[in-house]
């Protein structure tokens, strides 16, 4: 231990938080931390609530995660959920339960990256508040605001003959994980630290992957672009393609029918979450934001809930924690 980097099981709860609040960007809030509770405008009269927790074990794992890295996935996949609704995200509540043995240099780290997470992906988004308490395992929990300009988009709007559309990667940030299990564990599935030489020697494909995985990249923008654009359902491709997609479609009482050239034949790209895609709906009169592609057409509620090219799909649908916890440990 250094004077400089204590563990914050040496250092009281003031002075983690005051590290903490001295790396992020200055409050947007009509009352910032520092007071019992955060005072958020929401100009339009509504607001959106969402809540994600990152748990060192099935969502990262610290012997490739960074401070700054586990910062910004944190702050990502919140902002993508709030996208997702056709709003824009206005503030960050985080709350850090950690081991006493945790440095207080990466406890700082996380803050860069919450806050840089937020000036990239959500500029006028900051940390608002949150909570630091004592735990034998880290756990990130971040609740996201965002406000409304338009009525939100739900994934329940769908209707036959909408236009289905995506913003952003699908499968990229699956085959970084891929890549993770495949180079940087040991020969008992231990995952082992990332060297720089290991990283040099990645593809640029692979490179790609490896980051996308590490700190997500969602279309935030893109949310409110849609909803203006009078999207009828959407939702954050958290999960894989399929198995959101068919939780659109049973929400909507559809068929989300994909068109095989658009989305390809990659298993990944059907499978794989945590790009944090966009995944829409829109009327055929619509035009398309910048930046979404059609990939297929809503139809009448079938024998699936999502078919490609008309026929159901039978592969792998994506992740689901209760269902792949056990084969995801290591």
């Amino acid at each position: 231990m250094t004077v400089s980097d204590p563990t914050v099981g040496e250092l009281s709860e003031g002075e983690i938080l005051a590290r903490i609040l001295a790396r992020l960007s200055p409050s947007r809030a009509l009352l910032g931390p520092g007071d019992d509770a955060a005072v958020i405008a929401a100009p339009s009269g509504r607001f959106v609530a969402t809540v994600d927790t990152l748990v060192h074990g099935p969502d990262f794992r610290l012997a490739w995660s960074n401070g700054f890295d586990l910062g910004w996935k944190a702050a990502a996949v919140n902002l993508a959920d709030v996208a997702a609704m056709g709003a824009r995200p206005t503030a960050l509540l985080v709350a850090l339960a950690m081991p006493d043995a945790t440095r207080a240099s990466f406890v700082e780290h996380i803050a860069d990256g919450l806050r840089a997470a937020c000036e990239a992906l959500a500029p006028g988004c900051a940390v608002e508040g949150g909570d630091l308490t004592v735990s034998d395992t880290l756990v990130v929990a971040v609740t996201a605001l965002g406000v409304l300009d338009a009525a939100a988009v739900t994934r329940s709007g769908a209707r036959p003959g909408d236009i289905i559309a995506i913003a952003g990667d699908t499968g990229v940030a699956a085959r970084g994980l891929d890549l993770l299990f495949s180079h940087f564990t040991d020969a008992s599935g231990t995952p082992i630290a990332i060297s720089p030489a290991a990283l040099r020697s990645l593809s640029d494909e692979d490179g790609t992957a490896l980051s996308r995985q590490l700190r997500p990249f969602p279309p935030v923008a893109l949310g409110p672009a849609a909803a203006s654009a009078g999207a009828s359902a959407m939702m954050d491709v958290s999960d894989g393609l399929v198995l959101d997609a068919s939780r659109m479609a049973v929400a909507s009482t559809v068929t989300l029918d994909f068109d095989r050239q658009c989305v390809g034949d990659d298993p990944l790209s059907l499978s794989g979450g945590e790009d944090h895609a966009l995944l829409a709906t829109f009327p055929p009169s619509a035009v398309l934001p910048e930046g979404f592609r059609a990939v297929g057409a809503v139809r009448d509620v079938g024998a699936a809930p999502v078919t490609i090219d008309g026929e159901p799909y039978d592969g792998e649908s994506g992740w689901d924690p209760y269902r792949d916890w056990d084969s995801a440990r290591g």
